[in-house]
C-alpha cells in the first residue's frame, strides 16, 4: 500500500469537511424528558422529529466520542430504499405488510431530501437513484430474479437493463445487465450529520459530546460523568452497541471498509461515463458500493477484515494494507483505465447485524427504554424511518398520540435471539465470509448462470433467509 495513503482518521468525508467542533460533555447529574444514547443519524433524526413533533421536551443526547463518529461518518453515502429482513418480515407477517414497509422506505429517500432542504444546509446530496450490475452470468441470473422480486413489492418504477443499456450510463468492465431504481441518493455522510446536529441543536435539544454512556437500564442513562434520569431512554448505538452493559451479544458489530481515490479527469470521467451519478453497487456475494462524490472522486467500499474478535470495533477507521489493495483491484476491475490512479484514503467502520439479519425499532412499554438499529449496512435512509417511528412510539406511549402507519409496520417489535458466545462468533463470521469470497472467484472463472451452491450454504449457515 502506498505511504501516500491517508488510513484512518476517521473517514475521508472528514478529511474533505473537517472535524466537528467539540460540544461539552456531561456536567453531572441531570433529568430530561427524553434520552437520547448515541449521536449518529439514528439519535439525530430521532431528537429532531421529536423535538418538532413536541416542542416543549427535554431531549438529550449523549455521544460517547463526537456526532457521527461511528457509521454516521463513514458510510459510503448512499441513501437508498433498501432495508434488512425486509423478507423475513413478508414471512413472519404477511406479504402485504412488507410491502408498505417497502414503501415507507422508498418515501423515506425523499423525506431526507426535503428535511435537507427546508433546513437549508448542504449534504452533497444527488438523487440520481440505485444502479446494481451483474458482470458473470451468474451474476446476472441473480440480478434478474433481485429485479422481478423488488417488483413484487411494489416497486413499479424500476427498470431492468442489458449490457448496452448499462454502457449508456456507466462503463463497467464486463457488465452484462444492471437494475436501476430512482428511490436512491448520493449523499456526503459528513456533512449530513453535520448539518443535522446543527439543526437539533437550533431546535433546543441538548448534545453531550465526549460522554461514553457505560450503561442503560429503566429511566437511567449511565456515564462516567453522572447519570441522566428521564422517562424515555432511547439506545441509537447501532454497531457500538456491544460495548454497553449486558449487550455484548446483541447485534454483532459487522467491518465494512472503504478507499476514496483522487480526483478523475476529465478524460477519465468520460470514459467511465457514470453522468447520471447514480450510487453503483453490484451482485456479487461479498458486494462492493460506490458513489461519484461531489469533488470527483470514486468512492467504493466492501467488506475487508469483517469481523473483530470479541466484538471489538476499530482504532479511529485505520485499516489493513490488504483490505486497501482487495478494494483497489475491485475499482481497477471495473474501470481498467483508474490502474494508474492513486488511492486518496482508506477507512473502515462497524454497522450493526442482528442475529437474523432483520433491522429493528422497538419501544418497551413496561420500562420506557427503546432501540433501533440493525440496519446490516443499510442504515442511511432507515435511521431516519426508524427515527420517526421511534418518535411516534413515544408519542403513543405518553397519550400525545396513537396508532400510526408507521408503528404498525412489521418491524416493530421485533425480537431475535443473541449471537453466539466466542469463539463460536468470530469463527461463524470468517468462514461466512471466507465462503463467500471462493463462491464468486468460483463463478468469474465457471461462466455458469447458476449461483454457487458455496453461497447458498453460507446463507443459510448464516441465517440470513
Amino acid at each position: 500500500m502506498s505511504s501516500r495513503v491517508v488510513n484512518g482518521g476517521i473517514s475521508f468525508w472528514y478529511a474533505d469537511d473537517g472535524y466537528p467542533e467539540a460540544r461539552e460533555p456531561l456536567g453531572g447529574d441531570a433529568s430530561a424528558d427524553v434520552v437520547i444514547v448515541g449521536g449518529g443519524y439514528t439519535g439525530l433524526w430521532t431528537a429532531y422529529y421529536l423535538k418538532k413533533a413536541v416542542p416543549f421536551l427535554r431531549i438529550t443526547v449523549l455521544e460517547q466520542k463526537f456526532c457521527g463518529y461511528g457509521a454516521s461518518g463513514r458510510n459510503g453515502g448512499w441513501l437508498y430504499n433498501g432495508i434488512a429482513g425486509r423478507d423475513r418480515y413478508a414471512r413472519l407477517h404477511g406479504h402485504e405488510a412488507a410491502v408498505r414497509l417497502q414503501k415507507a422506505m422508498n418515501d423515506t429517500v425523499d423525506e431526507v431530501v426535503r428535511v435537507v432542504g427546508e433546513e437549508g444546509f448542504d449534504a452533497g446530496l444527488h438523487k440520481g437513484g440505485v444502479l446494481e450490475v451483474a458482470r458473470t452470468p451468474a451474476q446476472l441470473a441473480r440480478l434478474r430474479a433481485f429485479h422481478e422480486h423488488e417488483l413484487s413489492y411494489g416497486e413499479k418504477d424500476r427498470e431492468l437493463y442489458g449490457a448496452r443499456e448499462t454502457a449508456e450510463r456507466i462503463r463497467v468492465a464486463d457488465a452484462v445487465g444492471s437494475s436501476w431504481t430512482p428511490h436512491g441518493a448520493r449523499v456526503h455522510p459528513v456533512k449530513l450529520v453535520k448539518g443535522l446536529a446543527a439543526a437539533v441543536e437550533a431546535l433546543g435539544v441538548t448534545v453531550h459530546e465526549q460522554t461514553p454512556v457505560t450503561e442503560i437500564r429503566p429511566k437511567h442513562a449511565v456515564t462516567p460523568y453522572g447519570t441522566v434520569r428521564a422517562p424515555y431512554v432511547l439506545r441509537c448505538t447501532e454497531g457500538f452497541t456491544a460495548a454497553l452493559k449486558g449487550q455484548k451479544r446483541t447485534w454483532l458489530p459487522m467491518n465494512s471498509s472503504m478507499i476514496a481515490t483522487e480526483p478523475l479527469t476529465d478524460e477519465q470521467w468520460a470514459a467511465i461515463g457514470w453522468e447520471g451519478r447514480q450510487t453503483l453497487g453490484d451482485m456479487a456475494h461479498t458486494y462492493m458500493y460506490a458513489q461519484r462524490t461531489a469533488d470527483g472522486r470514486i468512492a467504493l467500499g466492501g467488506r475487508g477484515v469483517p469481523y473483530r474478535f470479541g466484538s471489538r470495533t476499530d482504532n479511529d477507521g485505520r485499516t489493513q494494507a490488504q483490505t486497501v489493495e482487495a478494494l483497489r483491484e475491485i475499482l481497477v476491475g471495473f474501470f481498467p483505465v483508474l490502474a494508474g490512479t492513486r488511492i486518496a484514503h482508506a477507512w473502515s467502520g462497524v454497522l450493526g447485524v442482528p442475529r437474523d439479519w432483520c433491522a429493528t425499532v422497538t419501544l418497551d412499554r413496561s420500562t420506557g427504554v427503546g432501540w433501533a438499529g440493525g440496519y446490516v449496512g443499510s442504515g442511511v435512509a432507515t435511521a431516519n424511518l426508524a427515527a420517526r417511528t421511534l418518535r411516534d412510539l413515544v408519542q403513543q406511549d405518553s397519550g400525545q398520540g396513537g396508532r400510526t402507519e408507521l408503528t404498525e409496520l412489521p418491524w416493530v417489535g421485533h425480537k431475535v435471539r443473541r449471537w453466539e458466545p466466542e469463539p463460536l462468533r468470530w469463527l461463524g463470521v470468517q468462514g461466512m465470509y471466507a465462503t463467500y469470497r471462493t463462491a464468486d472467484r468460483r463463478e468469474l472463472t465457471s461462466h455458469r448462470a447458476e449461483s454457487s451452491r458455496l453461497a447458498r450454504w453460507a446463507d443459510r449457515i448464516a441465517g440470513r433467509h
